[in-house]
């Protein structure tokens, strides 16, 4: 039996066909297995390290507030980063409009200068219930769904999710660096 070759061009998508399935009647990556790569890489076992919610479980306010230098970013603001991106996906996922993430803004959200443990708690908190709402979200999709680009988009579903996965997979690694620098025990 021989296997198919990858062929990148297979998932491009023109700008021309936004919002329309490609000719494939399916993609490579099948729900449950997007389901179960976001969900591993945000709170599971995985081969390259720590989960990113594992990164956080033992983080006080205080290493959160803490940034390792002027102009750099604290783990409290990763952890927002993270849950509006959850959001984003989410939002495109569905085709939902604009503006109904928790917090006034987008992207990159500042925190206060003296973090207080239940502000925290409250980050986390917001950040668990939009990776639960995105598991949501992706759970929804049929295989059809997983091609079609959503406005607002410029990839098709099955990318927006595996990119979820691996951005949730870059900032682990960038709180674990935050944390080996933080002089805060």
């Amino acid at each position: 039996m021989q296997r198919e070759r990858f062929n990148p061009e297979r998932q491009f998508v023109p700008t021309t066909q936004r919002n329309k399935l490609v000719s494939r009647t399916e993609s490579r990556a099948p729900v449950p297995l997007l389901l179960e790569l976001v969900a591993e890489v945000f709170n599971g076992k995985s081969w390259h390290g720590p989960s990113l919610r594992s990164t956080v479980r033992r983080v006080s306010a205080a290493q959160a507030g803490w940034r390792p230098g002027r102009g750099r970013k604290c783990i409290a603001e990763i952890v927002l980063h993270a849950a509006y991106w959850k959001y984003a996906a989410r939002r495109r996922l569905r085709g939902e409009p604009r503006g109904s993430f928790a917090l006034k803004g987008s992207n990159w959200f500042t925190v206060p200068a003296k973090l207080g443990d239940a502000q925290w708690k409250e980050y986390l908190k917001l950040l668990d219930a939009e990776h639960a709402q995105l598991l949501d979200a992706i759970a929804e999709l049929t295989p059809a769904d997983l091609l079609i680009v959503p406005t607002g988009s410029r990839v098709n579903n099955a990318k927006l999710v595996r990119g979820i996965a691996s951005h949730d997979v870059y900032h682990a690694g960038q709180i674990q660096t935050i944390k080996r620098l933080c002089p805060i025990q």
